[in-house]
Protein backbone atom coordinates (compact mmCIF):
# COMPACT_ATOMS: atom_id res chain seq x y z
CA UNK A 1 0.00 0.00 0.00
CA UNK A 2 1.08 3.48 -0.79
CA UNK A 3 0.00 6.74 0.96
CA UNK A 4 -0.11 9.93 -0.57
CA UNK A 5 -0.57 12.88 1.32
CA UNK A 6 -2.08 15.65 0.10
CA UNK A 7 -5.11 17.84 0.41
CA UNK A 8 -8.67 18.70 -1.28
CA UNK A 9 -8.09 21.34 -4.23
CA UNK A 10 -4.15 20.77 -4.48
CA UNK A 11 -2.85 20.17 -8.34
CA UNK A 12 0.05 18.94 -7.46
CA UNK A 13 -1.25 16.32 -5.72
CA UNK A 14 -3.37 15.83 -8.56
CA UNK A 15 0.01 15.28 -10.21
CA UNK A 16 1.69 12.95 -7.82
CA UNK A 17 -1.54 10.93 -8.27
CA UNK A 18 -1.30 10.77 -11.83
CA UNK A 19 2.04 9.71 -12.15
CA UNK A 20 1.91 6.70 -9.68
CA UNK A 21 -1.42 5.79 -12.32
CA UNK A 22 0.58 6.39 -15.01
CA UNK A 23 3.70 3.97 -13.42
CA UNK A 24 1.21 1.80 -13.62
CA UNK A 25 0.43 1.32 -9.82
CA UNK A 26 -2.71 -0.17 -8.92
CA UNK A 27 -5.37 2.76 -7.60
CA UNK A 28 -6.25 0.68 -5.16
CA UNK A 29 -2.96 -0.07 -3.78
CA UNK A 30 -2.82 4.07 -3.21
CA UNK A 31 -4.12 5.46 0.27
CA UNK A 32 -5.15 9.03 -0.20
CA UNK A 33 -4.62 10.83 2.93
CA UNK A 34 -5.85 14.56 3.20
CA UNK A 35 -3.40 16.10 5.62
CA UNK A 36 -6.21 19.20 6.39
CA UNK A 37 -8.05 17.32 8.75
CA UNK A 38 -5.31 15.76 10.58
CA UNK A 39 -3.60 18.68 12.77
CA UNK A 40 -0.02 16.31 13.48
CA UNK A 41 -0.14 15.30 9.77
CA UNK A 42 -1.21 19.19 8.71
CA UNK A 43 2.04 20.41 10.49
CA UNK A 44 4.31 17.34 9.27
CA UNK A 45 2.95 17.59 5.69
CA UNK A 46 1.23 20.87 5.03
CA UNK A 47 4.27 22.82 2.99
CA UNK A 48 5.48 19.64 1.31
CA UNK A 49 2.57 17.78 -0.08
CA UNK A 50 2.33 16.18 -2.25
CA UNK A 51 4.27 13.16 -0.07
CA UNK A 52 4.16 9.58 -1.47
CA UNK A 53 5.45 7.03 1.54
CA UNK A 54 5.66 3.31 2.26
CA UNK A 55 6.28 2.56 5.56
CA UNK A 56 9.08 4.82 7.04
CA UNK A 57 10.13 5.79 3.42
CA UNK A 58 8.76 8.98 2.04
CA UNK A 59 9.41 10.49 -1.94
CA UNK A 60 8.44 14.34 -1.34
CA UNK A 61 7.96 16.94 -3.96
CA UNK A 62 8.84 17.55 -6.43
CA UNK A 63 10.14 14.51 -8.41
CA UNK A 64 9.15 13.18 -11.98
CA UNK A 65 8.38 10.03 -13.44
CA UNK A 66 12.00 8.56 -13.22
CA UNK A 67 12.49 9.23 -9.59
CA UNK A 68 8.98 7.91 -8.87
CA UNK A 69 10.29 4.70 -10.34
CA UNK A 70 13.25 4.62 -8.85
CA UNK A 71 11.53 4.97 -5.27
CA UNK A 72 9.20 2.21 -6.25
CA UNK A 73 11.91 -0.23 -6.99
CA UNK A 74 13.66 0.41 -4.01
CA UNK A 75 11.23 0.13 -1.75
CA UNK A 76 9.87 -3.52 -3.27
CA UNK A 77 6.61 -2.10 -4.69
CA UNK A 78 5.12 -3.49 -8.29
CA UNK A 79 4.07 -0.96 -11.05
CA UNK A 80 3.48 -2.44 -14.57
Amino acid sequence: MITLYSTEGCHLCEQAFDLLVEVGVDIVKINTVDIAFNDELFSRYGVTIPVVANGLSELNWPFDISQLKNWLEDNGITYN
